[in-house]
């Protein structure tokens, strides 16, 4: 397996496993099925209204069909887009292929970058089943096509923690408590949840010195000062993290 090492712009270095060809694949074959059962439904739909609307009118059914082409339009590419966005880089296809789509610095994709990648599918799809696309990935070490170079994005095999869950090894109760967790960004959440998910696979002196960084930045941030915090940076950055994901404005 390919391995990438991504150093983020806080100097933390964060381990992933690139996904090949072959989960790629696995991939893209569940959500053609999906997408496949639902256009069947849409053409079918739009059948019985054509059909229908021959007896009000000639154009009826023109304008019918004209609203199923650009309906199949909008699942082929706001099938993959919506599931992107509101998966974290997911699809029903890459959820049972355990890979998801990141950004090039390592953090989650966003709204943008997952509407501009699966607009080039269409692309990547030219001549007939991503021959482009599966060109692009073989000349290339991060198996990137196309949409992933215009977006900036890759496609990584999800850590076994974070698949299973998130674990913590501070108790449920405990002495400190943060309440300016609330002012921290989704940005820097999703920074502390992608170290403490991956810190296994991080080498134990990289592991000790970006928990460091962190858990300084963190701190500098949200106003909280050295003295008050746990001696282990790991447990202040899962209560951290625990704190922002208890009030209202997590998301």
């Amino acid at each position: 397996m390919d391995k990438l090492t991504i150093d983020t712009p806080e100097q933390v270095p964060l381990e992933f496993v690139l996904a090949g060809l072959g989960s790629r694949f696995m991939a893209t074959f569940l959500d053609t099925v999906i997408q496949f059962v639902v256009l069947l439904l849409i053409f079918f739909s739009g059948c019985v209204l054509a059909a229908s609307g021959l007896t009000f009118s000639k154009s009826a059914s023109v304008w019918v069909w004209a609203i199923t082409i650009f309906v199949f339009w909008l699942v082929y590419v706001g099938y993959y887009s919506l599931f992107e966005i509101f998966w974290k880089g997911q699809t029903p296809g890459k959820r049972w292929a355990g890979i998801r789509v990141i950004k090039d610095t390592g953090r989650p994709i966003n709204t943008f970058e997952a509407i501009t990648r699966n607009l080039v599918r269409i692309v990547d799809f030219m001549p007939s089943a991503y021959g482009v696309g599966v060109v692009t990935m073989f000349l290339n070490s991060k198996h990137r096509r196309l949409g992933d170079f215009v977006a900036g994005t890759l496609v990584v095999h999800e850590s076994s923690d974070r698949a299973s869950s998130l674990f913590f090894n501070t108790a449920e109760r405990t002495e400190f408590s943060f309440p300016q967790a609330v002012n921290l960004s989704p940005q820097e959440a999703e920074l502390i949840e992608t170290f403490l998910a991956r810190r296994l696979e991080i080498p134990a002196q990289a592991r000790q010195e970006s928990g460091r960084r962190i858990a300084q930045m963190i701190s500098a941030r949200i106003g909280i000062p050295a003295e008050s915090r746990p001696p282990d940076v790991e447990n202040f950055l899962e209560i951290v993290l625990k704190e922002f994901r208890n009030r209202a404005r997590y998301r």
